[in-house]
């Protein structure tokens, strides 16, 4: 019997958002973004890391070590690229005004709004951890910012920040998170798409402790 390759969903809609990238005018992203470009690949940086987009197949991939070696991005780095990339907001900018995720006005719903688990399950990830989490911040290229046991604000993209903020446990309360973004976020990619994004953050993090 013959055995074959099952593709995840995952992979399935990684995929085809590859094939709805290379629908769009791609000279008008390098331009809206001011991304390095040449005839195979546009390039961005995701948390400090250098990313590629294939002009050909809509592939992308990281590397860190100039493309010497590179490996084919996540399910949550793509997916956030994809639709940065595709589904901004023509004149997208940035209001300067910090604001949590879970507060945003335009949401009604989804796993980041008020009430979930998902920051308590992310902060208990954590949890007496803060020095190591501190260090993985600034392997991620975070900056120290005010407020919490650990507070970093990061270069999403070289046009996009977010800023991390985390309490440790103590003898009367759990730890506990917090995500802000810019108030203008929804400019820049969908609400669902900020999922991805924030779950992305939080597996580097994970990955470089």
């Amino acid at each position: 019997m013959k055995t074959e390759n099952k593709i995840s969903n995952y992979e399935k809609m990684k995929n085809n958002m590859a094939e709805v990238f290379l629908q769009y005018d791609q000279e008008k992203m390098a331009q809206k973004f001011g991304l390095d470009h040449d005839e195979k690949y546009l390039y961005i940086r995701c948390l400090s890391r250098p990313c590629r987009i294939s002009r050909q197949t809509g592939q992308v991939t990281w590397s860190e070590d100039g493309f010497l070696t590179e490996e084919t991005a996540g399910y949550n780095e793509a997916m956030t690229i994809y639709d940065v990339l595709c589904c901004s907001r023509e004149n997208c900018h940035l209001a300067g005004e910090w604001v949590n995720v879970g507060s945003l006005s335009r949401v009604m719903g989804g796993t980041l709004r008020k009430g979930t688990n998902f920051f308590q399950d992310a902060a208990e990830a954590f949890a007496g951890k803060a020095e190591a989490l501190a260090q993985s911040c600034e392997a991620l290229g975070g900056k120290k910012r005010e407020k919490g046991d650990v507070a970093y604000e990061f270069q999403y993209f070289p046009f996009l920040p977010i800023i991390l903020r985390f309490w440790d446990f103590d003898e009367e309360f759990p730890a506990s998170m917090q995500i802000l973004v810019d108030k203008n976020i929804l400019e820049y990619m969908h609400y669902e798409t900020l999922m991805f994004a924030v779950s992305h953050l939080l597996n580097r993090l994970k990955d470089e402790m």
